[in-house]
């Protein structure tokens, strides 16, 4: 491990790129579907492991779903949420802005009342505990229709207050901006920030169209933008944030290797991009792990690691006064 690799240990970091279901470590997956008598096709930690091979985004789908299913009770997802915020602990992320997907559990008949009351739970303890700031954002699904979306956007109300944003994952090709623009309409209208996968396994198009059809003002991968140089020219004049997610591209074949990634091309444009781990239970890595592996392809220093970390914070949903105490306090950090 590098100097800088040590270094980055002890710094404070924000995840704003993160699907609960995708922190589900193949032990409580295991230990989850033996309690709730779930038929997995699966009887070991090796076993699921070696399914992380993914051809393509919708192969990883198939695994994520199946994993989710494991998930029935109040506890089952406070234990999820809790595995995560522990991980935080570990990596030393002080603010996390999760995706809950509500439309996965909804599928198999839990309600909002089941898996948010366990969420909050864990969130409550770890706040109490540990002092990690966290924020949800409402998640829903591309590959469903708009009117399925607005009926969870609306059984959401009962929530709102525990959400920070509305986004949306899932499949790309064949699910277009234009798609969901009357859900957006009605999610801005609630007083949502507005944020969007786009730019993964889809075009520089499609970018543009999440921008301004869905009127996105943060972007969930968007590493196609560089097909594009007046969309990459946005990006940076307008300062709109791009979770970026490295690990997680390499897997689904976005980019064959770490090397041939091009967040660091898109840090020196001064893109406001940032590091995530996306679903790291999969994905090969948490948080640090996605750093580790940025600054051994690239050989990064200090300085642009803290650049990445400050990103971090400067794209979350943050009040502006918490985020610059936590640059600043970075900034007094480059030394260390």
């Amino acid at each position: 491990m590098t100097m800088t690799s040590e270094w980055l240990s002890v710094l404070p970091k924000a995840e704003l790129h993160m699907h609960i279901d995708g922190s589900l470590q193949a032990e409580r997956m295991l230990q989850l579907a033996k309690k709730n008598g779930i038929d997995l096709p699966y009887s070991t930690v090796e076993d699921v492991k070696a399914a992380y091979q993914f051809e393509d985004l919708q192969s990883f789908l198939d695994l994520y779903y199946l994993g989710a299913s494991v998930l029935r009770e109040e506890d089952d997802f406070y234990h999820l949420m809790m595995d995560y915020l522990v991980k935080c602990r570990e990596d030393n992320i002080v603010h996390t802005e999760i995706m809950v997907e509500p439309q996965t559990y909804l599928a198999n008949g839990i309600g909002f009342d089941v898996f948010m009351s366990g969420f909050k739970r864990a969130i409550a303890d770890a706040q109490s505990q540990w002092g990690i700031s966290v924020l949800l954002i409402l998640s829903l699904l591309k590959h469903t229709t708009e009117d399925e979306c607005i009926a969870v956007l609306n059984m959401a109300d009962d929530y709102s207050d525990d959400f920070v944003a509305l986004g949306m994952a899932s499949t790309e090709i064949g699910n277009p901006p234009e798609k969901f623009q009357r859900l957006y309409e009605l999610g801005k209208g609630r007083g949502y920030n507005l944020q969007t996968h786009s730019g993964e396994e889809g075009s520089a198009d499609l970018i543009w169209g999440s921008l301004e059809t869905m009127q996105a003002m943060r972007i969930d991968h968007g590493v196609r933008c560089t097909d594009d140089p007046q969309l990459v020219e946005h990006l940076k004049k307008h300062q709109i944030p791009l979770t970026v997610c490295p690990l997680s591209n390499v897997r689904l074949r976005v980019f064959d290797k770490i090397e041939d990634h091009n967040i660091i091309d898109l840090l020196k444009e001064e893109v406001l991009v940032t590091v995530n781990s996306d679903d790291p239970a999969y994905f090969g890595g948490f948080l640090n792990d996605n750093y580790h592996a940025l600054i051994d392809a690239f050989d990064l220093d200090k300085t642009d690691v803290l650049a990445l970390v400050k990103n971090g914070f400067r794209a979350s949903y943050l009040p502006e006064s918490r985020i610059n105490e936590f640059v600043n306090e970075l900034d007094g950090m480059l030394g260390g």
